[in-house]
């Protein structure tokens, strides 16, 4: 499925740039839900400021993507790249930010996603304690399905390194669900089916036709 998925953005691609506008819609319709996903646990005030910026980047570099990763690869190295500047802009101090280090909970105000489970607010939680790179590598595999190479395109890393962020960052996670969990029964049901949480926290809280 998601093979057939890349070769028709492939193909909706190929005719947005030969001037068919309506090609260029379905792109954005078949991939809103996801750049509203990437927002909204890593920004408060002005997410969706953020996700036009991104769509009107992909708009005017359209004739950059030239196939050679997934163009939801292409759209979230676009989305990363705003965010960073994003977070850059609010700082405006004189130190350089680094988002290896720095949290989604530290730079941006809490977001007002809500979530029906304990462990869906405790894992939403954990996530923006996470070192920025760190939260989009889990949440890019959790809730997108994209791949260590798509993760490497997203933040400019080698394949090898793409791994090596996930796999850090599943650590880091469990480590950040420990320092912020005060129930040992909500903590041991959290970690016992991390994936399946992510899972629903995508369907339920981050819902595919969700615009709000």
């Amino acid at each position: 499925m998601a093979g057939g998925i890349a070769e028709d953005d492939g193909v909706l691609v190929d005719a947005w740039r030969s001037g068919d506008k309506a090609a260029g819609k379905r792109l954005f319709e078949r991939h809103y839900a996801g750049v509203a996903r990437f927002f909204r646990n890593k920004v408060g005030e002005g997410e969706a400021d953020l996700i036009q910026r991104t769509f009107l980047a992909c708009l005017e570099g359209r004739e950059r993507f030239r196939g050679e990763a997934s163009f939801r690869g292409y759209l979230f190295a676009i989305a990363y790249k705003v965010l960073c500047k994003h977070y850059r802009e609010r700082r405006r101090g004189p130190e350089p930010l680094d988002f290896e280090a720095e949290s989604a909970h530290t730079l941006s105000t809490p977001t007002q996603v809500l979530a029906a489970r304990q462990e869906q607010r405790l894992l939403l939680l954990a996530l923006r304690r996470l070192p920025v790179d760190y939260q989009v590598a889990l949440e890019l595999h959790y809730w997108e399905g994209l791949t260590a190479a798509e993760i490497g395109v997203v933040l400019d890393l080698p394949l090898g390194t793409a791994k090596t962020r996930i796999r850090r960052g599943r650590a880091l996670l469990e480590a950040a669900l420990k320092g912020i969990s005060d129930s040992p029964e909500l903590l041991h049901s959290t970690l016992a089916d991390l994936e399946g949480w992510a899972r629903q926290l995508r369907a339920q809280v981050l819902g595919e036709h969700d615009r709000t």
